[in-house]
């Protein structure tokens, strides 16, 4: 698998566990990229620098658990703003903030605007570390989610009009008959459309297919549920 499948969206799971985990760190300091470069090297993780936080943005979304380490050199609302523009751009990816300036305003408004954590230089390696494999769990969580969801949604999309409103109907909790009522059809027909549901949709049992109705309930388009 080449270096370029990392980034594309067409990534499956086993690419999330193949690859390791790329912790991305964005600072103005050479010397500070190039010390936490080492570290996070030396922790078995990928690490990805950038002198701005415009560099960073260039580069296409990785599909491989991930992390943004970003340093606000002092308290000042252009970083901040940079950290919410990061985050409203890439909201999938955990953003460490590390700051040289410790105020609580300025650490509730990292927070709010999306960090999953904020430290204070200088901070322990052993803390920095722990920072980052909490914020790579959350990302390979995120990403297997979302690959769980594509597959789920990939099923769904091979079901019938009528199939889909079958499961629709058996996932509200209707008994066979209850459905055929409902559409005006047999209830051997109704079982004969729930077999193929339970088919397609790869489901083992029926709280399995209630479980993938809810994973596909967000997407209005996808499903509407009662």
């Amino acid at each position: 698998m080449s270096l370029a499948q990392v980034f594309s969206p067409q990534m499956v799971l086993p690419s999330i566990r193949n690859f390791a985990p790329i912790v991305f760190v964005v600072d103005e300091d050479i010397s500070v990229r190039e010390s936490l470069e080492h570290l996070i090297h030396s922790a078995g993780w990928r690490p990805e620098t950038f002198a701005s936080p415009e560099e960073f943005l260039a580069q296409p979304r990785p599909h491989v658990p991930n992390c943004l380490i970003l340093a606000l050199s002092h308290p000042d609302t252009n970083g901040l703003e940079v950290q919410r523009q990061i985050a409203r751009e890439r909201p999938e990816m955990p953003i460490v903030v590390i700051s040289s300036y410790e105020d609580i305003p300025t650490t509730v408004q990292a927070m709010k605007a999306g960090a999953v954590d904020f430290l204070v230089k200088p901070c322990s390696h052993d803390t920095l570390l722990a920072a980052i494999r909490q914020s790579l769990e959350r990302s390979r969580l995120s990403l297997e989610r979302e690959v769980e969801l594509r597959d789920v949604r990939s099923c769904y999309t091979s079901l019938t009009p009528r199939e889909r409103q079958v499961m629709a109907l058996v996932v509200s909790g209707l008994l066979n008959k209850q459905i055929g009522g409902e559409l005006g059809i047999s209830e051997i027909t109704v079982k004969a459309h729930r077999g193929q549901v339970m088919h397609k949709m790869r489901a083992n049992s029926l709280p399995d297919l209630v479980r993938m109705a809810v994973k596909l309930r967000p997407a209005r388009h996808a499903i509407h549920l009662a």
